[in-house]
């Protein structure tokens, strides 16, 4: 995360480069470069290298069959129902829910 050096505010990804939004200043991204996605009129920010911070664990997956993954937990429904796990293939970041 990136935050703006005059109003303190957190900085979003514009094009090249990072834009504060409150106060307008630009700055030039640095190191590995980032993908953003807009969907539902929702920014998602990507990183291009993968980072091994998420935690694995021994799952098998449905394209190639390795047996490791990373995982996180998700609401994806209402709140009195149970989080969705979502699975990453470690070898082919084949990506799958389990409810």
């Amino acid at each position: 995360m990136m935050y703006c050096p005059k109003c303190k505010t957190l900085m979003f990804p514009k094009e090249e480069k990072f834009a504060c939004n409150k106060c307008g200043y630009e700055q030039k991204k640095k190191g590995s470069s980032i993908l953003v996605s807009k969907q539902q009129n929702k920014e998602i920010v990507f990183l291009e290298k993968k980072i091994d911070i998420l935690p694995k664990t021994r799952v098998e997956c449905p394209k190639c069959k390795h047996n490791e993954a990373f995982w996180i937990l998700r609401q994806t429904r209402a709140s009195d129902e149970p989080e969705t796990r979502i699975f990453t293939c470690t070898k082919c970041s084949h990506t799958w829910r389990a409810y």
